[in-house]
């Protein structure tokens, strides 16, 4: 899954998960029954994670270019150097 693919299924999980809650309670509330709500809930929350979990082609629209390990050799990573600051006495 590419970084946009990621992007698209956090949104999709909101939005499934949103109307799921939505519809769960206004299922649960007509019918009068909490547990009708909780099944209609929990089966949003499964046809959710079916959506959103595996890594199906929709997510995977832009891949990453990676280096050829000859480029990766041409390019070394830069190192890090730290400084050491001196800090001035301070005048009493």
């Amino acid at each position: 899954m590419d970084w946009q693919g990621q992007k698209v299924a956090e949104q999709l999980m909101q939005i499934m998960l949103v109307v799921f809650a939505i519809a769960a309670f206004v299922t649960g509330y007509i019918a009068g029954s909490f547990e009708l709500m909780m099944y209609v809930y929990a089966g949003g929350v499964v046809l959710t994670i079916l959506t959103t979990i595996p890594n199906w082609p929709f997510f995977n629209r832009h891949p990453l270019k990676w280096l050829d390990p000859s480029e990766v050799e041409k390019h070394p990573k830069p190192q890090v150097t730290t400084s050491v600051s001196k800090k001035k006495p301070a005048k009493k």
